[in-house]
């Protein structure tokens, strides 16, 4: 059963600022982002992925219209991913831009947190294994 959760922070005549928008469907925080993640916006990202105690701790995020992240960006994720996981949940990445994917290829990002081509191919509710978190980010690579 899905239930939607909308908060949004919208900025449309504003494409360098970040934009986040989240539902919760079947227990899974969906959190998409619009706009670039930088050092100027970066604690936007931080408030869409903070973890309350109500919260299942598993976020998905949707990059698909991400258009730029620094590093602030990219430690944000990690701190996302290291709070999820102590919390006995996941953060997963979806559908990032060619220039997002470089840098979270780059730095690392997608060695420790799931990173799918799509939303739709990002497994929602059953974990992989590392072996097979590896073969898919080899295919996904090799694709791109």
């Amino acid at each position: 059963m899905a239930k939607e959760q909308r908060t949004d922070s919208e900025r449309p005549d504003q494409p360098d600022r970040l934009s986040t928008a989240t539902t919760v469907t079947d227990g899974i925080r969906v959190v998409t982002l619009a706009g670039e993640v930088d050092q100027r916006n970066g604690v936007l990202l931080t408030h869409a992925l903070r973890l309350d105690a109500a919260d299942l701790p598993r976020v998905m995020i949707d990059m698909s219209r991400a258009t730029f992240m620094d590093s602030s960006g990219i430690n944000v994720l990690i701190a996302a991913h290291q709070s999820l996981a102590a919390a006995g949940g996941w953060l997963r990445l979806a559908a990032p831009t060619a220039a997002v994917l470089r840098v979270l290829q780059l730095v690392g990002v997608d060695q420790f947190t799931e990173c799918h081509p799509t939303l739709t191919e990002a497994p929602p509710l059953t974990a992989q294994s590392p072996a097979r978190r590896r073969q898919a980010r080899l295919s996904w690579s090799l694709a791109t």
